[in-house]
């Protein structure tokens, strides 16, 4: 039996034969090609500075340092998100701050933001789930309110767009993943946006050990590390970058398919707004029973996904025995159904057929 594995996605020859010619001209490490992938997604995104870096991880961590975060410092950040968002506030000495989701999406609910303000607070990393818009005005506005730096993590939500346009581009920083399992990939590798010069020039100078010129430097004006990216990378991302408008259109193809065959099934999708320009990377639904139905779906051939734990899950980062209702739930029935942007439709269809047939 063919598996339908719950991520697909392609590189090409296009992509093979841009990494065969950056070999062949000695493009390897970071230069000539990542600062033109880099003029492309500035292009793209309509933004002044982007930074290529080693990966999303290391984008955030990045973008913490720049905007001065210390140890002591408190950071809010979503109970639901990848643990990466988590770490990078932890690993700087930081406290993370904690707050719910809102009831129907899984994106942070800007309404419980303002309760967890101490004077410690510096920052707030609103976290664009799967391409879903977080509140960005009213997050802006609390921001400005209190004086805090606003990150947003866009690791899901390259080309995912609100009334104000781009996700990732609406704050002091946003910070994105070209991970494989992205609507665009590189295999490996992230990059930061910003319009601020001067968080630019910081950014880019702890990418390469707290100096911008690393080859001839100077002085040690900052601490850094090695969160470089490559040419190798950026000429895979060259010819990604080509196909998105493709990959977003297919995208939101296949979350209408599965929109509208399980309407009526015990599974709930956790709604994007197509409308307003979000794109979906993955296909998210709740179940009750989920395990059972995983059981049974990797019995008919076909994989998926359960959604990673809440992060107050991580006892290492987080004391307090507050309970944070939406975003457990989330943890709890979240289940990844077959998704990407190669993923035939054929592959879609026996998933959604097979989960009609199914009587638990």
């Amino acid at each position: 039996m063919n598996k339908i594995s719950w991520w697909r996605t392609s590189f090409g020859d296009a992509e093979i034969e841009r990494v065969v010619q950056s070999m062949r001209n000695r493009k390897i490490s970071q230069g000539s090609v990542t600062k033109e992938f880099e003029k492309n997604l500035s292009d793209f995104l309509e933004v002044k500075h982007v930074i290529a870096v080693s990966n999303g991880s290391s984008a955030i961590l990045i973008a913490l340092m720049a905007v001065g975060i210390q140890p002591g410092d408190e950071v809010i950040i979503p109970n639901r998100t990848w643990i990466a968002t988590a770490h990078a506030v932890h690993l700087l000495g930081a406290k993370v701050i904690l707050v719910d989701t809102e009831e129907d999406r899984p994106i942070i609910d800007a309404s419980l933001i303002e309760e967890k303000i101490s004077s410690k607070t510096k920052a707030i990393i609103p976290v664009h789930m799967n391409g879903r818009s977080c509140d960005m005005s009213k997050i802006k506005e609390i921001a400005n309110k209190n004086n805090l730096f606003v990150i947003e993590d866009a690791a899901q939500a390259i080309a995912s767009r609100n009334s104000y346009g781009y996700l990732g581009t609406q704050s002091d920083v946003g910070c994105f993943s070209l991970s494989v399992a992205k609507t665009i990939s590189t295999g490996q590798g992230g990059f930061a946006v910003t319009d601020n010069d001067v968080l630019a020039s910081k950014i880019r100078a702890i990418r390469t050990q707290g100096v911008e010129n690393v080859k001839e430097p100077k002085e040690w004006p900052m601490p850094g590390f090695n969160f470089r990216f490559s040419d190798i990378y950026a000429s895979i991302g060259i010819e990604q970058l080509k196909k998105l408008p493709e990959r977003i259109k297919y995208l939101r193809n296949i979350y209408e398919v599965y929109d509208r065959n399980l309407k009526d099934s015990v599974f709930k999708i956790i709604p994007v707004d197509l409308n307003s320009g979000e794109i979906p990377v993955y296909i998210e639904y709740l179940v009750d029973n989920r395990e059972v139905w995983i059981e049974k779906l990797f019995d008919n051939g076909i994989e998926t996904r359960t959604f990673y734990p809440a992060i107050n899950a991580a006892s290492y980062l987080v004391k307090t025995k507050e309970r944070y209702i939406n975003s457990e739930l989330y943890s709890k029935n979240g289940i990844y159904l077959p998704s990407g942007p190669d993923q035939s439709l054929s592959s879609i269809r026996k998933t959604i057929k097979t989960i009609k047939k199914i009587v638990l």
